[in-house]
């Protein structure tokens, strides 16, 4: 059988989900956690690798173990006693050996912060983008529609990404909403690719200041050219919400 995880995370500290030669993972302190607690070796796998100082308050991730323990709520307990303060696992479910946390997935939740005002935020520093001139919320909320539906976004990959099967995804869900100088940009599609949101992000930025109009977000996407978009936004202002089954 397999244990279903909901993590949440502050991924500061962090090289990313993935275990990483060149420092401290997610995945890594999960591992050791659910090690110590189920007294047996186990590989956890997750819905979305996020990169390093992404955070998540809705990450999934699944373990197979060899016996079920009998009290998942003190399983729990004990596992955020053996994680890190900034690690927290939310819930255990459990699951049958079919589960796929990523394959299985019908669609994922970003959601990427901008404190958009002269003097940085103290308390947003860690979870959202400083951007100090102003920014034209109503231009970005007009370029962010032209992302919804299914397009091939190749423009938003990674420069570094390797070789891919089809860079086609579906967006369900893309609204920009503000709360005083706190941008939110909130995303749903049924895959990402790598930095497909933080690129986005930094195009949305280039439309806010003015420096391309809002109908040059349609114009980036049909290009399918990565040199197209704007710079990748940093990591610290995304947030992987939810994972939906």
């Amino acid at each position: 059988m397999q244990l279903r995880l909901t993590v949440e995370y502050e991924g500061t500290a962090y090289q990313g989900w993935q275990v990483q030669p060149d420092g401290p993972t997610v995945q890594e302190v999960l591992e050791r956690a659910l090690a110590t607690a189920l007294r047996e070796p186990v590989r956890v796998r997750a819905a979305g690798r996020t990169d390093a100082g992404v955070h998540a308050c809705g990450q999934v991730a699944a373990v197979r173990v060899r016996h079920v323990p009998p009290d998942l709520e003190r399983l729990r307990r004990s596992l955020n006693a053996l994680t890190p303060d900034d690690v927290a696992v939310r819930d255990i479910a459990v699951v049958d050996d079919a589960f796929d946390p990523r394959r299985h997935a019908r669609s994922r939740v970003y959601e990427y912060r901008i404190w958009n005002a002269p003097a940085p935020s103290p308390f947003w520093r860690r979870h959202a983008w400083h951007v100090p001139l102003p920014l034209d919320v109503a231009a970005m909320e007009e370029a962010v529609r032209a992302l919804a539906g299914e397009h091939d976004f190749a423009a938003f990959r990674g420069a570094d990404a390797g070789p891919q099967r089809s860079t086609v995804r579906r967006v369900l869900e893309t609204a920009l909403r503000a709360d005083g100088p706190l941008l939110v940009y909130r995303i749903e599609a049924t895959g990402f690719l790598k930095y497909m949101v933080r690129n986005i992000v930094g195009t949305l930025a280039e439309v806010g200041r003015g420096e391309r109009p809002p109908a040059a977000m349609r114009e980036v996407l049909e290009s399918r050219d990565r040199t197209q978009a704007g710079p990748t936004a940093p990591p610290h202002g995304l947030l992987l919400v939810a994972v939906r089954y």
